[in-house]
């Protein structure tokens, strides 16, 4: 117990999730790709030039995190709200509800359950979100209907599966999950978190369920108290799923045979990767913000921006990915690849501090952005979801900056009429 009580002490006031993970995880994605790139010969080593790069990306990206900082000290009104917002402090939902069945006959634990939920009633705002997740999943299972069969089994399935019927499930179900559990503690909503991940799975897309679990994660442990146990095991859990549903799904593909294991699938993918990333170099501003253009345009007009880079990187029509800097280096070289990374840092600081303050929407909406940049680490900022998520990311602090007085005078009525009333029940 005394183990546990210093290590709570010492580690349990630090912020895992906010965005200098972005800097962990891109060091921990090149730790994975040394063994096929530099013990084993899969695939060519990369020049020493593609780090640089890698390490100017990262300073960037710090420059935008402490942006608001600077930003503060220049600009007093912006300085007064950031003052206001850090004058909120909205308290988490408690812990995540019992799941155990004896538990669900004490009254100590419905009790807190109605404490969590303000009540069983569900609300207005409860319901629509609740609706739009519900549409999510069924429009998912439609989606199976029309391929005819689990593209986790088939690489002729999974080819086909981004659909747009897919693209608006995934987007009402991440966006309704994280809200549902940024706000209340149903374990109704845990369950539907449980069947979400097992629909995206068998798309046989890693990111999509990983994206899930990953905003998931985020989103509660901002707004639960989460202990460590759970903290693991939901790590626990996304390492199992990159692992599985990557092997599973590349082991499908009919016309491709690999003789790697699932640990070194991953490695090779992390090579491969930062080896595309290194051939971008010497193409930066090749594409002259074409990548970028069919990003945003390309789904709808069935342009995948990946066999893009693969085309303008090794001849071929490969769908490739080449890390969160390569489209940007392709498109506007480092110049462009500078600004998107300072832009990332500092939409990200501002999210998480806002979200850190006023809980809610803006929490969901933090672990749904940090949870899809971590993801473009491999993948590339190559897909026009995670942009629309960044475009409600900027419109939330848009918001929040904008209406933070009226934010904070608000929770200040509550919370006199709360201590009035208190004083009038004693």
């Amino acid at each position: 117990m005394k183990i546990k009580h210093k290590f709570k002490e010492r580690y349990g006031n630090i912020d895992i999730f906010n965005p200098y993970i972005v800097i962990f995880f891109i060091i921990i994605f090149i730790l994975v790709s040394l063994p096929m790139l530099y013990f084993s010969d899969e695939l060519p080593r990369p020049s020493f030039q593609v780090y640089l790069y890698i390490l100017l990306g990262i300073i960037f990206f710090i420059i935008g995190i402490k942006f608001p900082k600077i930003l503060s000290k220049l600009s007093k009104k912006f300085d007064k709200k950031i003052k206001t917002l850090n004058k909120i402090k909205e308290k988490k939902l408690g812990y995540l509800p019992s799941f155990k069945i004896s538990s669900y006959y004490k009254n100590n634990n419905k009790d807190n359950e109605n404490k969590n939920n303000n009540g069983n009633k569900f609300k207005n705002f409860e319901f629509i979100i609740l609706s739009i997740i519900l549409i999510g999943l069924l429009l998912q299972i439609i989606n199976f209907i029309l391929l005819g069969g689990i593209p986790l089994f088939s690489g002729f399935l999974k080819a086909e599966a981004a659909t747009k019927i897919w693209l608006f499930s995934y987007i009402f179900f991440i966006i309704g999950i994280n809200i549902l559990l940024a706000n209340y503690n149903r374990k109704i909503y845990y369950l539907l978190l449980i069947i979400g991940l097992g629909l995206f799975a068998l798309t046989g897309y890693r990111t999509t369920p990983i994206a899930i679990l990953l905003s998931s994660f985020i989103t509660l442990y901002y707004s639960r108290n989460l202990k460590i146990k759970y903290q693991i095991l939901f790590g626990i859990i996304i390492i199992f799923l990159m692992t599985i549903i990557g092997f599973i799904a590349v082991q499908s593909i009919e016309w491709q045979h690999w003789r790697l294991n699932a640990l070194e699938l991953i490695s090779y993918r992390a090579g491969f990767t930062i080896n595309i990333l290194d051939r971008t170099i010497p193409l930066a501003g090749s594409t002259q913000g074409e990548l970028f253009y069919y990003t945003l345009t390309g789904f709808f007009k069935s342009v995948d921006p990946r066999v893009l880079v693969g085309q303008a990187v090794l001849g071929e029509s490969h769908s490739i990915t080449s890390t969160i800097f390569g489209p940007a280096i392709l498109d506007f070289g480092w110049v462009g690849m500078s600004i998107q990374m300072f832009l990332i840092g500092f939409i990200l600081k501002m999210l998480h501090i806002i979200q850190k303050h006023v809980k809610s929407t803006a929490t969901a909406i933090y672990g749904i952005i940090l949870g899809q940049t971590l993801i473009w680490i491999e993948t590339g900022p190559t897909d026009i979801i995670v942009w629309f998520f960044y475009i409600l990311g900027i419109i939330t602090i848009i918001y929040y900056i904008y209406k933070i007085d009226y934010i904070y005078n608000l929770e200040n009525y509550h919370n006199s009429y709360k201590c009035h009333e208190n004083n009038l029940k004693k």
